[in-house]
């Protein structure tokens, strides 16, 4: 189980997040877009949230800033984050609109709110899980697009659950979060959903 649980913290990864929400929301969304427009919202966020952020990566690691994808000291965390939130932002103005989009405008909304609450505290040198906000986060939403669009979606809930667990124990297993940088993701990712979800529900 020790070496199946570092693959959590890869196939989970930040980066990733916002294109499964992307995809659990159109399958959930069923008819109300058509596939074409489907296919451009999800390679919109696919390009925004995971194509430009790796060529950034690959750009700083080459330019010997950070040294790994995980982004393990709190110095090489400020640029990813910093570049994140334009990025987002970029997406909640121009392309996931609260017009045609509420639900997953209001999740990367919510996203933006983690990542600034995580910015703030590097500069208080306070390190919270990225991977925690990330998936407490999805699962959040998951369950408010469950309770909006009235589906019966248990299983992929308990599920989400599960994986808050495993992803935890993968950044305990790779020695890169403390209990404490845990929770705080946890919650940073979570409350701000929570505090959303009245607004879309």
């Amino acid at each position: 189980m020790k070496k199946i649980l570092p693959l959590f913290s890869y196939v989970f990864h930040p980066i990733f997040i916002p294109a499964m929400a992307t995809l659990f929301y159109l399958s959930f969304s069923g008819g109300e877009f058509v596939n074409q427009e489907k296919l451009f919202i999800f390679f919109q966020v696919l390009v925004v949230t995971v194509v430009l952020p790796s060529l950034v990566f690959l750009l700083l690691r080459t330019a010997g800033n950070i040294d790994s994808i995980m982004l393990a000291e709190v110095s090489q965390r400020k640029i990813p984050l910093i570049l994140h939130c334009f990025l987002l932002i970029l997406l909640v103005k121009k392309s996931i609109t609260i017009d045609r989009y509420p639900e997953l405008h209001f999740f990367l909304l919510g996203a933006l709110l983690s990542t600034i609450l995580a910015l703030i505290l590097l500069f208080l040198n306070i390190k919270a899980s990225l991977h925690m906000i990330a998936i407490s986060s999805l699962t959040v939403f998951i369950i408010g697009l469950s309770l909006h669009l009235q589906i019966q979606i248990t299983f992929t809930i308990a599920t989400l659950i599960l994986l808050n667990g495993f992803v935890a124990s993968s950044r305990l297993e790779m020695k890169a979060h403390t209990n404490k940088e845990l929770i705080i993701g946890f919650i940073l990712g979570a409350v701000p959903q929570l505090l959303l979800l009245v607004l879309w529900l």
